[in-house]
C-alpha cells in the first residue's frame, strides 16, 4: 500500500489531536497570548519532521515536540520565573530514560547488592549467580556442582533471604547517614 500524501496524513493523524495538544500548551506555558503561536509551531515541527519520516506513534511524537518547543522557549528567555520552573514533572511526559537521581541510586543499590553477594557463603553464593544471574535451573545447577536439586532449592532460599536482609540493613544505615549530615536543618535558636 502507497503511503498517502502528507497533507492527508496531517489531517486525518494529527489535527484531531488539537484539543489534546491546546489542553497540554494552556497547563505548561503560562501566556495564554502565545498558545496558538506555540501549537502553529508545534505543527510546523510535527510536519518539517514527518516529511523526512513519518513517525509510527503520533501522539507521543506529537507532545515530545511540544514539550520540547516549550523547554527551547524557556532557554531562551533571559529570566526563568520560578513559575514556570515549579511544575517541572510534566518535563518527563514521554521520556523514558532514568533521571539522573535515579540512576545514581540504582547504582547505588547495585554495589550494596555486590558487597550482600560477595558476604554470602561461597557455595550459597555460587548457587545463587547460577541460579538468579546466570539463569540456569535448579536441575542444570545441581548437576554442574554435583549437589541433590533440593539443595540447591534450600541455598537459593537462604540466599535470597540474606540478601534481602543485607540489602534492607544497609539501606536503613545509609538513609540514618544520610539523616545526619542534613545541611538543610533550620538554625537552632542560640540563647
Amino acid at each position: 500500500m502507497a503511503e498517502q500524501p502528507i497533507d492527508q496524513w496531517f489531517m486525518r493523524d494529527v489535527l484531531p489531536l488539537e484539543p489534546m495538544l491546546t489542553r497540554f500548551l494552556r497547563r505548561n506555558w503560562r501566556i495564554e497570548a502565545e498558545i496558538g503561536d506555540l501549537r502553529q509551531d508545534v505543527y510546523a515541527r510535527v510536519y518539517e519532521a514527518a516529511q523526512r519520516e513519518r513517525p509510527i506513534l503520533v501522539k507521543p511524537f506529537l507532545f515530545q515536540v511540544a514539550r520540547n518547543l516549550i523547554i527551547d522557549r524557556l532557554r531562551r528567555q533571559s529570566v526563568v520565573s520560578l513559575e514556570s520552573v515549579a511544575d517541572f514533572e510534566w518535563l518527563n511526559v514521554s521520556d523514558d530514560k532514568p533521571s539522573s537521581e535515579a540512576y545514581v541510586a540504582a547504582r547505588q543499590e547495585l554495589r550494596l547488592l555486590q558487597v550482600a553477594l560477595d558476604e554470602l557463603p561461597p557455595r550459597c553464593r555460587q548457587v545463587v549467580l547460577m541460579r538468579k544471574v546466570e539463569g540456569l535451573s535448579q536441575k542444570e545447577v545441581a548437576k554442574r556442582m554435583g549437589i541433590a536439586i533440593e539443595t540447591v532449592e534450600n541455598q537459593v532460599a537462604k540466599g535470597m533471604r540474606l540478601l534481602a536482609q543485607a540489602l534492607g540493613d544497609r539501606r536503613g544505615s545509609v538513609t540514618s547517614e544520610a539523616r545526619r549530615y542534613n545541611f538543610f536543618k533550620r538554625p537552632r535558636d542560640v540563647r
